[in-house]
């Protein structure tokens, strides 16, 4: 008889999401993380004496395109969103900015005072798309079978036409084009644009356009920073699986998943100890989890192992400091641009700049910056009168070029990205009281992440829907009985979305249902 009727290898939110599911159905589940403390890229630590910092993602907004924490019931465990609005703040270097609200009409009025003619075609861009994301959104609920993708997505497509005409039309652009189609202002173009990349892709590949028309989600559901700092959203399912007889245990590093008869029945971890269990569910990178399996078919590991993991996409830098930024764009100690996320790109032709370099193997000296200031809204995260100031940057490659080694020039590295912010907020030269950096070989080894990729896998056409992570794996079950895959690397991919873990559990109940 096995111990659990599932187990899932590794503490990330998809982790959490698929067991919280299961155990919330009456299974008996227990979630191995190797780490001192559960959540994976989704975590806040006190890493200075006094300040939260979330060491991974910060922001929750694919989470709200999805009925997860209703059906998981995650404010009753300690969940309390704050929403951001506004939730982008652009500051030029010739003292003007953009504000981007939660309410297109609010957004369009900020936009027009850079440039009236994109006002409009702002309100085109939201109203040509939407139609067409909120069916991509509907299909990401789905497993991603063609079956399922022709249903769902096709089928979907088809009856709202003439709505989602014009959004197919431009289906084939690249991010750069789809944005000239729309925009005149390279600064809008750049805002967008700096949102877009997030997921590491290129301004200029075919097919990019839908990842620069998902700026449009974002005033579909709102951004959210919860209370006490990203973290608390996997300390609550980690409450929720407890609270329903689930064991949620830390520093469990799984060896090996045992394998026998063709199919899997339980995990050694490094400390010796079995644990057995009817269903094995890898939360993992996909690399990771066959790694984990002794002597996985040598045809699969080829292919597994020759994926492309692309080569990093950014660094960040967590900051305690004495005071907000105080842009020269838009002064004042605590204004509105302070709830938002505050994007440091002017222009398209910066961030082609700063790719140019990640693609020769350096980081820029330019980078573009995304600056989070959540004290000013959540006192939790810092002393009275202190604040938290996070920065992310792109792009700077995980293997860098001429031999150079990330040890020796993470402090350069970062002051790239400080100067650069201190550029437009000169206040902060001399108000940074503690720093903690993460290069991309730190994001790879904090959180399991192979050459830094934070989506685990490029989140392009070639690698979405049944195509991730290959189509023999697409459907959420293993290349084994009784093993399933719920991380990043499946679809629909990665950033605090969740669908990996609730999608994969739903395949879990559907088989447990069989048996019965």
């Amino acid at each position: 008889m096995s111990d659990y009727d599932a187990i899932i290898i590794g503490g990330g939110h998809n982790g959490l999401i698929c067991a919280a599911y299961l155990a919330k159905a009456g299974y008996s589940v227990c979630v191995l993380e190797r780490q001192p403390v559960v959540g994976g890229a989704v975590i806040t630590q006190e890493i200075v004496p006094g300040y939260k910092f979330d060491l991974g993602g910060s922001i929750v907004s694919l989470l709200n395109l999805t009925p997860i924490v209703d059906d998981l019931e995650l404010g009753n465990y300690g969940y309390q969103p704050i929403f951001l609005d506004p939730m982008f703040f652009s500051p030029y270097p010739d003292g003007s900015h953009l504000m981007f609200w939660r309410d297109v009409d609010r957004t369009c009025q900020s936009i027009a005072m850079i440039s009236p003619q994109d006002a409009e075609s702002y309100r085109r861009f939201v109203s040509d798309w939407q139609p067409f994301l909120e069916i991509v959104i509907e299909s990401m609920h789905e497993t991603p079978s063609p079956f399922n993708m022709a249903g769902t997505l096709g089928g979907g497509l088809l009856r709202h036409l003439p709505r989602t005409t014009k959004a197919l039309g431009l289906i084939s652009k690249s991010m750069s084009g789809l944005l000239k189609h729309y925009f005149t202002s390279p600064k809008l173009q750049a805002a967008i644009a700096w949102m877009g990349i997030q997921s590491g892709t290129g301004m200029d590949e075919p097919f990019g356009a839908m990842t620069a028309a998902w700026f449009i989600t974002y005033h579909m559901k709102g951004m959210v920073h919860p209370r006490g700092g990203a973290g608390e959203l996997t300390q609550s399912l980690a409450r929720m699986i407890r609270a329903h007889g689930g064991m949620v245990l830390t520093n469990a590093e799984v060896a090996e998943i045992k394998v026998g008869a063709g199919q899997v029945n339980g995990v050694r971890l490094t400390s010796g100890d079995i644990i057995t269990a009817r269903k094995i569910v890898s939360a993992t990178h996909i690399q990771t989890t066959l790694h984990l399996i002794a002597k996985p078919e040598a045809p699969l590991r080829k292919k597994i192992d020759s994926l492309d993991l692309g080569n990093g996409i950014g660094m960040a830098v967590r900051l305690a400091v004495h005071e907000l930024p105080n842009y020269l764009a838009h002064p004042g100690k605590f204004n509105s641009q302070h709830t938002a996320l505050q994007l440091i790109a002017p222009d398209m032709q910066y961030l082609r700049q700063a790719y140019a370099d990640y693609t020769a193997g350096k980081f820029s000296k330019d980078p573009a910056v995304v600056a989070m200031t959540f004290s000013a809204i959540d006192p939790t995260l810092a002393p009275a009168n202190k604040h938290t100031l996070y920065l992310w940057g792109q792009y700077f490659p995980y293997t860098l070029a001429d031999g150079k080694h990330w040890d020796n020039v993470r402090e350069e590295a970062a002051n790239t990205m400080l100067n650069k912010l201190f550029e437009y907020a000169p206040n902060l030269r001399t108000m940074v009281i503690n720093k903690y950096i993460e290069t991309p070989p730190d994001i790879e080894n904090l959180f399991g992440m192979p050459k830094a990729n934070i989506t685990h896998l490029p989140m392009t056409p070639a690698h979405m829907f049944f195509m991730r992570p290959m189509p023999s794996l697409s459907q959420y079950r293993g290349p084994y009985k009784n093993l399933y895959l719920s991380g990043a690397s499946t679809h629909p991919g990665g950033g605090i979305l969740g669908l990996p873990g609730r999608n994969a559990a739903h395949v879990i109940l559907e088989d447990f249902s069989k048996k019965r």
